[in-house]
């Protein structure tokens, strides 16, 4: 170590002698966000089911001993003073008071006192103090004291002109302070003087107490004053020079007789009834805040503070006692060893001691910084094994004595009075006292492993595990100077596993069970009632404590601390078991350290510095689980509460159910779990577990009994807690469904019947239907045939009809060509009246309507409604132009049509082109089309 990290060593040992080695009963800490509300808790009431009650500046607290519940306030919600009376919880705040009950649901209902009062209170006004005598409840102002009668709910007013500081209650008689006037008593609800402020040299008292025939009174800064025979006296006791150097805000005397003092900036002061300091905690010790607002000794002695800054609850009763290393000079603590009158720890920060039962400093032992494996108290001497070797422990001094590094544990060899065994990080070695002095000798040569835990099985040979190794059988020669042999033996290697010499059995423990060794047949034969002790789920190590004075074996698992001893009337073990979980006692997996410091009294180091049980002190405390809260909801929907105390009926979709519930256990050391069964679904008892509260989602609809019984400590309550509920049947499963059902079956029948009737009916008329249909069909099939055949015969006659109107369309056509062809020729002759009269003849024969007449009649027969069509469509033409329409109707062109008309080819022209005037067609509009497609 260079000078620098020197220098900052011993810097630090000076300030570990600073450390008052204090050994302090368990604090249990709640932070404002444990219990949900602000920093500062003014007062503390417990009800008789042993709920807390505390007054905080955002409302009224209670904490069933599993969970924080925060009540609401009126006015601005800051209340200062709170006290259980009867069934009623009565608190007090700004500018009004008044008391909480709880309702059907379990929850607290607040009802105001002022709102019926005939009189206001005083502007500003802030109630500190409430106290109860016979049927009458004081609330305590610091101007008045407010006298309400439960009976008949009126009130009486004391009102003081100067400040009333505090009100106190000694037996039956009531008493109030005014600063500068004196103590009064109240008596037939008038003040009377009876100590005046002179007499108390003007001295503010923070609490005044029963004693022998007259009053203690306590003041804030110069300690306690008797009154007896109207005479006051100083109390003069062995705590005067503390109390005058320090300012108490809050005190309460112990049912032993014990007073605790809460100081403004010093923490908690015990003194015992004669006025010796008992004890003294504050911040370095634990507390949460040096500031004491407020004390209460709770049903089973715990003393509950409400501190400027959270809560703590002081378990005084408890049979533990912690010293914790708040500055982290000591660290943790692998060893511990008892010598003379003095207390040894080994840690992992070097050697530290202190004398015995005095509330002294831990001292470092100079040289021996570092980690420290083992003390062992062997030959008279303390020896120290350490990370740099192995130390004689002669007081206060540290002597090196061996170099080889790591020291784990030593032991006495019985064949050699003179020499010690020890092992260390690589292999074994020799010490030997020489002249009365102990020294190195020799490493035995021929086994290099490291050797933390070994038993001797004879005088030249042990047993010794290695965690990862497994478990060696080790033989060395006479004089200790080498193995002669070693061999492995057929076990199976364990973490943080161990050999140890009880009752004269070599024992081998690890996770899967406690084995003894035999000797002669090298076997391992498991060990059933100490494997069910420290194996399996609950196992934790293999390290194990034997008290050879009381010849008990300990060992730690992971929910306790366990010790055996021998039956008194029997062979087999007796089992006895501390219930402190790992999580709490905090103690160093494989290195746990368990010292027999007197009678039954055992300390225990952890990685915070140590814990003092006294076995004799421990009680078993029967506890009561209680039923808190019970709701319900449907899916989605936000949880519904409901009355405790009776069974309920729930709606089929309300189907998921919260049970709330607790044991009003405040001790530190001691965790309270939980099992729960609901009968109906789920008949077997739950695993135990610290979660106080059960949820059933999603029940089937039937009869429920919710059982949940609980296990404080080891010791079970004294009940089981009970709730009955019911989950209806679904609509469709009532009574009245079934009814439904049947009645929705006989009409389905019903329905089925008819329109089984109605279908067959149906198929009945259909196979009528489909006869008479195929009647109708051979009827209209011959009716149809002999249609075919008469629009045959038709067409045939109209093709008939056709052809002999284009023939005689055609003969027309040709004999008129001829009659012109004739006239043109005659009319190329030479004139004579006999020419003439033959072409008039032949124009009359060319002009005759009847040749005409005929055609029409034939054309009609035809195509009879076409002339009718188009004088409809075309009113405006004249029968010479439905003469050429029927022309172009039969496809004529010009050329044949102009011998019909007697006139010439271009005259058909014209006349068309007259005749698609009149019909308004378009210029690309096709006339014969038009009229042959009319």
């Amino acid at each position: 170590m260079n000078l620098f990290k020197r220098n900052i060593f011993y810097i630090i040992l000076l300030f570990a002698l600073t450390i008052c080695a204090q050994e302090v009963p368990p604090i249990q800490v709640f932070t404002p966000q444990d219990y949900g509300a602000e920093d500062q808790n003014w007062a503390i009431t417990q009800s008789q089911n042993n709920f807390i009650y505390i007054t905080n500046n955002k409302g009224l607290l209670e904490y069933n001993g599993a969970s924080w519940q925060l009540y609401d306030a009126k006015k601005d919600g800051v209340l200062r003073s709170v006290s259980v009376i009867g069934d009623r919880i009565y608190s007090g705040g700004y500018m009004d008071f008044g008391y909480w009950s709880k309702n059907t649901l379990g929850k607290l209902d607040y009802t105001s006192l002022v709102t019926s009062m005939d009189f206001s209170l005083l502007e500003d006004e802030v109630f500190w103090g409430i106290i109860d005598v016979e049927d009458y409840v004081l609330f305590q102002s610091f101007k008045r004291i407010y006298i309400y009668n439960t009976a008949d709910q009126s009130y009486d007013i004391i009102d003081s002109d100067l400040r009333i500081n505090k009100i106190f209650r000694v037996n039956e008689s009531i008493y109030f302070q005014t600063i500068g006037e004196g103590v009064f008593e109240i008596e037939n609800g008038k003040a009377q003087l009876i100590i005046p402020s002179d007499a108390i040299d003007g001295r503010e008292l923070v609490n005044i107490y029963a004693d022998d025939n007259g009053l203690l009174l306590q003041t804030k800064s110069y300690g306690f004053f008797s009154f007896q025979n109207a005479v006051v006296n100083k109390w003069n006791i062995d705590a005067d020079n503390l109390l005058s150097n320090i300012s108490v805000y809050s005190s309460k005397r112990l049912k032993d007789g014990s007073f605790v003092l809460g100081t403004i900036s010093n923490g908690v002061i015990q003194l015992s009834d004669d006025g010796s300091v008992m004890l003294q905690i504050d911040q370095s010790h634990g507390l949460s805040n040096n500031t004491i607002l407020s004390i209460k000794e709770d049903n089973n002695g715990n003393v509950w503070l409400g501190l400027d800054k959270g809560i703590n609850v002081i378990n005084l009763k408890a049979p533990y006692k912690v010293y914790k290393d708040e500055q982290g000079v000591l660290g943790t603590v692998y060893a511990s060893e008892i010598v003379g009158n003095y207390l040894y720890l080994g840690t992992n920060q070097g050697l530290f001691y202190k004398a015995l039962n005095v509330n002294e400093k831990f001292k470092f032992i100079q040289g021996t910084e570092g980690q420290v494996w083992n003390l062992k108290y062997l030959k008279e001497t303390l020896f120290c094994g350490h990370d740099r070797g192995t130390f004689v422990i002669n007081k206060d001094r540290a002597e090196q004595i061996s170099s080889e590094i790591g020291t784990w544990d030593l032991k006495a060899i019985s064949a050699a009075p003179n020499l010690l065994l020890q092992g260390n990080y690589i292999g074994l070695n020799v010490l030997e006292n020489v002249n009365n002095r102990w020294r190195f000798r020799n490493k035995i040569e021929g086994f290099d492993i490291s050797s933390r835990s070994f038993e001797f099985i004879t005088s030249n040979e042990i047993l010794m595990s290695h965690e990862y190794k497994g478990v060696y059988r080790i033989k060395i020669d006479d004089a200790f100077t080498k193995v002669e042999n070693f061999k492995k033996l057929p076990i199976k290697e364990g973490f943080k596993s161990s050999v140890l010499n009880y009752n004269n059995s070599i024992l081998y423990s690890f996770k899967s069970g406690v084995f003894h060794f035999n000797n002669e047949t090298e076997s391992f034969t498991k060990d059933s009632i100490l494997s069910a002790l420290f194996s399996g789920e609950n196992y934790v190590s293999g390290k194990f404590s034997i008290d050879e004075e009381q010849n008990r074996l300990w060992g730690f698992t992971k929910n306790e601390i366990i010790f055996v001893e021998p039956g008194i009337l029997s062979n087999e073990p007796k089992a006895s078991a501390i219930e402190i979980s790992n999580d709490i006692r905090q103690t160093k997996p494989g290195f746990e350290d368990i010292l027999h410091i007197k009678d039954d009294t055992y300390l225990i180091g952890n990685t915070e510095g140590y814990i003092v049980v006294d076995l004799g002190k421990i009680q078993r405390k029967l506890d009561k689980i209680y039923l808190n809260s019970v709701s319900y909801t449907s899916l989605h929907n936000k949880f519904e509460s409901v009355h405790t105390g009776q069974s309920i009926v729930l709606g089929n979709k309300n189907n998921s159910v919260r049970f709330g519930y607790s044991v009003p256990n405040y001790d530190t050391f001691y965790t309270s779990k939980y099992q729960y069964k609901l009968k109906g679904i789920y008949d077997d008892w739950s695993d135990w577990s610290t979660d106080s509260e059960a949820l059933f989602e999603n029940l089937p609809f039937g009869e429920y009994v919710f059982e949940a019984r609980a296990n404080t400590g080891g010791i079970p309550s004294v009940n089981t807690i009970y709730f009955k509920f019911t989950i209806e049947k679904p609509w469709y499963l009532r009574p009245l469904a079934f009814v439904l059902y049947v009645l929705i079956f006989l009409t389905l029948a019903f329905l089925v019947h008819y329109v089984n009737r109605r279908h067959y009916k149906k198929q009945q008329q259909m196979l009528i239907s489909k006869k008479e249909r195929e009647l109708e069909l051979e009827q209209l099939e011959s009716q149809r045939q002999i249609m075919e055949f008469r629009n045959k015969n038709l067409r045939l006659d109209i093709d008939n009809k056709n052809r002999e109107l284009g023939m005689a369309t055609m003969n027309l056509v040709k004999r008129n060509e001829l009659l012109n062809n004739i006239k043109g020729e005659l009319s190329n002759s030479k004139s004579n009246n006999k020419i003439q009269d033959v072409v008039k003849l032949i124009n009359s024969s060319l002009n005759n309507t009847s040749d005409w007449k005929l055609f029409e009649e034939a054309f009609n027969n035809v195509d009879k409604d076409f002339m009718k069509r188009i004088k409809t469509f075309h009113p405006s033409i004249t029968p010479n132009d439905l003469r050429l329409c029927a022309y172009l109707r039969l496809n004529l062109s010009s050329k044949e049509i102009a011998p019909l008309l007697n006139i010439s080819h271009k005259s058909v022209e014209v006349k068309r082109y007259r005749l698609r005037k009149k019909m308004d067609l378009d210029h690309d509009q096709s006339l014969s089309n038009y009229i042959i497609e009319l």
